[in-house]
């Protein structure tokens, strides 16, 4: 806040008090009748012409002479003296303005600082309640996910979407719970009584994954990317159960997928894991296609098992390829290699690092799999 006007500065002091009209009008009449009375007086007493009438003359005309000199003088000391308060009644108003004008200043900067203040104070209103629009519908949607009425559901899934698409900043929270959900034990329906409970089930799962794949589509054109994609997702579905899930052409960040069981066929073709891809100890059940995926870090298929086709075919990884060796338990190292049940087949895939294929097992060696040129084949 500004600190208030200080006093008023002290006005010059004035050089005597100012001459009156009145005054000077009665000084010029005196002066007048001085004149006149002084004239009669030399006429009585020196009008005979006479040589000594004529210098005593001459010595009143010189002293007349002096008096007027010395009239002048006082008459430029009077105009000095004016010319003076003129100026000392001009500085006078030119402070008087000054200060004005400091005091408008004064009030103009505290009327713009309360506005200010009253502007901030609007704007962390409407923040907290925007806030705590999104902490009510976040916690309304959430209880939502745990209704037993698969509608209910389904409601709460979609409106997670509606509020990480309007607001950035929750988007990976929302991605958090619905892969907790997808995280939630699951069973495959396998027929009545019970699959029809399951079936509703896996409605609900199979919306929270295509969610998920939606948004993290970023679309075909190279230079632009759709407005619903959600980039730098991170996502953990270690121990899911995943059904006929479709993950062609996104773009993710860092995946966990390790001990998640992919039911149905599964799809990864064209698929961009900027950060690293854990999927040690997952199971595909069915075809696995990894076509032209690129692993821009560590991709981890330890322990994976493959019970049928496994295309990693032109394929990219720009890091670390492991699809065995030996993991470190309490220092002790265990073989942990991949298990393909069906064709492997990394037909153009190419390596910047290493690739490491030992432990690895197939079910049949003469299945026509087409290996990494670098790293073992694996064993039957």
């Amino acid at each position: 806040m500004s600190e208030p006007p200080g006093p008023a500065p002290e006005q010059p002091e004035r050089l005597g008090r100012v001459l009156t009209t009145r005054a000077i009008v009665l000084a010029g009449l005196i002066v007048v009748v001085v004149a006149l009375g002084t004239l009669g007086l030399l006429l009585a007493l020196f009008g005979a012409g006479t040589p000594a009438d004529q210098a005593q003359l001459d010595v009143f005309r010189a002293t007349g002479n002096v008096v007027l000199g010395a009239g002048g003088a006082v008459a430029l000391v009077l105009a000095a003296r004016r010319q003076r308060l003129g100026e000392l009644e001009l500085r006078r108003k030119e402070q008087e303005l000054a200060q004005r004008d400091h005091a408008q200043k004064h009030v103009e900067q505290v009327a713009s600082d309360n506005a200010a203040h009253q502007r901030r104070l609007a704007e962390d209103a409407r923040v907290d309640a925007v806030e705590r629009r999104i902490t009510e519908l976040y916690t309304k949607a959430a209880d939502q996910l745990g209704s037993e009425k698969t509608p209910i559901r389904l409601a709460g899934l979609y409106a997670l979407e509606r509020l990480a698409q309007s607001t950035p900043g929750q988007r990976q929270t929302i991605v958090n719970l619905l892969c907790g959900y997808l995280r939630l034990p699951f069973t495959l329906p396998s027929g009545p009584p019970a699959g029809r409970t399951s079936e509703e089930e896996l409605e609900v799962r199979g919306t929270a994954q295509r969610i998920l794949a939606d948004h993290l589509f970023p679309g075909d054109a190279p230079d632009a990317t759709r407005p619903e994609f959600w980039p730098g997702i991170t996502l953990n579905l270690t121990g899911a159960v995943l059904c006929h899930f479709d993950f062609r052409g996104c773009r993710v960040h860092n995946v966990r997928f390790g001990g998640a069981r992919f039911a149905g066929w599964t799809r990864f073709e064209d698929v961009e894991f900027t950060g690293y891809a854990i999927f040690g100890g997952s199971t595909f059940d069915r075809s696995a296609n990894f076509v032209r995926a690129r692993f821009h870090g560590r991709a981890v298929f330890r322990g994976t098992t493959f019970r049928s086709n496994a295309m990693f075919d032109e394929a990219a990884f720009s890091g670390e390829a492991l699809f065995g060796g030996a993991r470190m338990v309490d220092g002790v190292p265990h073989p942990d290699g991949a298990d393909f049940g069906g064709t492997a087949s990394f037909a153009g895939a190419t390596f910047e690092r290493d690739v490491v294929l030992e432990h690895a097992r197939v079910a049949d060696e003469a299945a026509g799999h087409v290996w990494p040129s670098r790293g073992a084949c694996p064993a039957g």
